[in-house]
């Protein structure tokens, strides 16, 4: 199972969100729904090398898809779904968003 951390109010997770709900491949978590849920993400995010470019360019990181191989990836390309109108990742500063 992929599992996909978005965000509601991420434009860039609609598309994604969208495309991935019903499907069984899947494991939508919501970063926003549940402070377990940031936290979970957040780990991931200090620890992962995936995010170093993310990090210094002040961005979020969402949508993330992190695979059973424990492989993490930012293109809805690599887990079969189309990307998304905005086609950037979140970022702090809200130029990706």
């Amino acid at each position: 199972m992929i599992k996909v951390y978005v965000m509601k109010s991420c434009p860039d997770c609609a598309s994604v969100k969208e495309q991935a709900a019903g499907d069984q491949r899947f494991d939508l978590i919501d970063i926003g729904e549940h402070v377990r849920n940031l936290k979970q993400f957040m780990a991931l995010r200090d620890s992962s090398p995936a995010f170093d470019s993310i990090r210094r360019s002040g961005s979020i990181g969402i949508p993330c898809f992190v695979f059973e191989d424990g492989t993490v990836s930012f293109a809805p390309e690599d887990a079969g779904l189309a990307a998304g109108a905005e086609g950037a990742v979140c970022s702090i500063d809200g130029k990706g968003c």
